[in-house]
């Protein structure tokens, strides 16, 4: 009996590393089928075809066959354009590919985390496009810079991602009493909990503090107040290193080295 056939399905490669001697095995994500293995024989041949195809944040429409966990790539054809990322525009593209490996299960179809992935890479070449040429520009997360356009791509992707882990995460309401969230309140947001009003200046180890007004403006998907900006960020750090159960990124570690080379420079 012949091993089934899969797609055609959009996707994209998130991650590869050399098999044998002329092959890669691949982490794709696609639309319909979610995140899984596929390897691509022949693909590091110095003649092949796809050596160009198969790289990350291209546009893909991929078929495989196969039974096992790893599936055999059949064909990988472009399904947009092969445009550059750069500087932190890359990086934070990186950043989102590591999410998806480190927290989306194999064989998991996410169709709107995808299209939210979709989206966010396309903002992410746009806004390279964008900078190219421009000196001193940093990347902006997981961690510094002066690239504040791109950190409202992120927090809507961590958002999109968090939800469909089934992470509920509330913004419109008091956790304690079910009231709706007030503007000039500060609240602390609680890992499994949501925001419950702050009091006192005691810290603590399992909150961040945030403004009301932040908490509504994550709600409607604003990201132009620059308070707004800097305690999002701070709410999805904490939120997603829960999730990850205190695992380090290895994109964060590189902007906190690149961070340490800039501060000595």
């Amino acid at each position: 009996m012949s091993a089934p056939a899969g797609g055609p399905d959009r996707g994209y490669v998130l991650h590869s590393y050399p098999y044998r001697e002329t092959s890669l095995i691949l982490q794709v994500w696609t639309a319909g089928h979610g995140r899984f293995a596929v390897v691509a024989k022949g693909a590091r041949r110095p003649r092949s075809a796809a050596r160009g195809v198969l790289v990350p944040f291209q546009p893909l429409s991929f078929t495989w066959f196969g039974r096992g966990e790893v599936k055999t790539l059949k064909a990988a054809e472009p399904a947009g354009p092969a445009l550059p990322l750069a500087g932190p525009s890359l990086l934070s593209a990186f950043y989102l590919n590591e999410l998806l490996l480190k927290l989306i299960h194999r064989d998991d179809p996410h169709e709107q985390l995808w299209a939210a992935y979709d989206e966010a890479i396309a903002e992410l070449r746009s806004r390279s496009r964008r900078a190219a040429g421009v000196p001193g520009l940093v990347a902006a997360e997981p961690g510094v810079g002066e690239s504040r356009s791109i950190e409202p791509v992120l927090r809507r992707f961590e958002l999109a991602m968090l939800r469909e882990l089934g992470y509920a995460v509330e913004l419109g309401r008091d956790a304690e009493t079910g009231a709706a969230i007030d503007p000039a309140r500060e609240y602390w947001y609680v890992v499994e909990r949501g925001p419950v009003p702050a009091a006192g200046t005691a810290e603590r180890a399992d909150a961040v503090k945030l403004s009301g007004l932040t908490l509504a403006h994550l709600e409607r998907g604003r990201f132009d107040d620059a308070r707004t900006t800097n305690e999002a960020k701070n709410l999805m750090r904490m939120l997603i290193h829960h999730c990850l159960a205190g695992q380090e990124l290895s994109t964060r570690a590189i902007v906190r080295d690149l961070k340490s080379l800039e501060d000595a420079a």
